[in-house]
This record gives structure tokens, C-alpha cells and sequence, in this order.
């Protein structure tokens, strides 16, 4: 957030991400009953890409268009997976024993999906406008192979931050944008945040697992991994 010299308060990249790097904290740090904190310095990137071991990928477009990707390592994901489900009072007996695993990546793309719909629902509170999101999508990956996501953006803005769980185990954050800038007008009161807790409680009665988007809603996604020949 930056101010001009004419005193208007101008919103940009670096707003934008904070917000998402806030969100993916705070729906981690309530879903695990630890700590998850991101690194004090971000990466300008040329490109954003899914790597090993879990990569997750979120389009969104509306009040502006962008992706984010999260690359998990397998303890990370492992770690967050198994503190997720023994916090809703599943037996470690129970839990899947590789992250290879698809109840893996349906946990992973259920947490995913909860951190960027808090993170859409925050840029409606603080930039009072619209984004909306697809459904994620997991690939888990136990091979080195770097697949480029092309989220089609006019002038694209990459970043990359570190994140490390409460085991100090290590995923990135990658987010590319169109490159633009919010001004206020006027001052304004956003809206209360609602409580993250409240919305674990909610999410842990239901199964969690990624549920499958509606026929026809997900097209633009289906078609962009046909292209990468999965």
C-alpha cells in the first residue's frame, strides 16, 4: 500500500499478496493447531510452476484476473494433512501412510480451496470488488518435472514466497497477476472478517474432500491440463 503525493492511497501487487499470504496462514494455523508463517522477503519470478512432491494450482478472474500455485514438499504436506485430520479426532492408525496417497491430495486441494476462497472473500472486504475462483486442482508429482501453468494475464506479475509449517518443513507460494493498482476514493469501513474458527468447525462435520465441480463450469481448467497431456 503505498500513498501520492496527492494523498490518494493506492493498492497494488504487494497488497494483493500480503492479503493471499495472510489467508493461507490463517487457514493453515486453525486447521493444523500450529504455527505457519511465510518469509519476510517475496521473489520477483519470470514464470509460475507446479514441482514436486504436490503442486496445486487456483485460477480466478473478476474484479481482476490472476493464479496461484502452492508446491507442497512431501513432509510439508504430510506434516499439514496428518495435524489436520488427528485436530478433528481421526486415529493416526487411520491416516494414509505416503502422500502419494489420493485422500492426500483431496485433503490438500479441500485446504487449498478453503485458502483462497478466505483470501477471495478478503479482497472483497479490503478492495471492495469481486474475484472468483475455479476448482483446485492437485498433481502429485514424484518425479522432477516443472509444468508451466499459462493463466493467459495481459501484463503478469510474479511472485514467490516461502512458507514453513509448524515442523519448519518448507511449500512456496507462487502468484502471478495482471499487473494493476487500486485507488481510494474515500475512506470506508471493510467488513468484519468472519472467524476462521467458526469455519473449521464448520468444515471438520463435513467430509474432507474435494468435491467435483459441476459439468461445465471447470472448462477452462479441464482444457489447460489436456494441454499439459494429463
Amino acid at each position: 500500500m503505498t500513498t501520492t503525493a496527492d494523498s490518494a492511497v493506492i493498492y497494488g501487487t504487494r497488497d494483493v499478496l500480503i492479503s493471499l499470504c495472510n489467508s493461507v496462514t490463517r487457514v493453515l494455523s486453525v486447521a493444523t493447531q500450529g504455527t505457519v508463517r511465510y518469509s519476510a522477503m517475496v521473489q520477483r519470478i519470470g514464470k509460475t510452476c507446479l514441482k514436486p512432491d504436490i503442486g496445486c494450482f487456483v485460477l480466478f478472474n473478476g474484479g481482476f484476473s490472476g493464479l496461484v500455485i502452492i508446491n507442497f514438499s512431501a513432509a510439508a504436506a504430510m506434516e499439514i494433512y496428518q495435524s489436520y485430520l488427528l485436530s478433528m479426532g481421526m486415529s493416526k492408525s487411520d491416516l494414509a501412510p505416503a502422500y502419494t496417497s489420493d485422500e492426500v491430495a483431496n485433503v490438500m486441494g479441500e485446504l487449498v480451496n478453503q485458502m483462497v476462497g478466505d483470501f477471495t472473500s478478503a479482497i472483497q472486504r479490503e478492495l471492495q470488488t469481486r474475484i472468483t475462483q475455479n476448482q483446485p486442482k492437485m498433481l502429485v508429482l514424484n518425479q522432477q518435472v516443472v509444468l508451466s501453468v499459462d493463466a493467459n494475464l495481459d501484463q503478469p506479475e510474479a511472485r514467490r514466497v516461502t512458507f514453513y509449517t509448524a515442523k519448519n518443513n518448507i511449500f512456496y507460494l507462487e502468484l502471478a497477476i495482471d499487473r494493476t493498482q487500486f485507488i481510494k476514493l474515500h475512506d470506508f469501513e471493510p467488513q468484519e472478517a468472519p472467524d476462521p474458527d467458526a469455519l473449521m468447525t464448520l468444515a471438520a462435520g463435513a467430509p474432507a474432500i474435494a468435491q467435483p465441480p459441476a459439468a461445465g463450469t471447470d472448462a477452462d481448467t479441464d482444457a489447460l491440463l489436456k494441454s499439459l497431456g494429463m
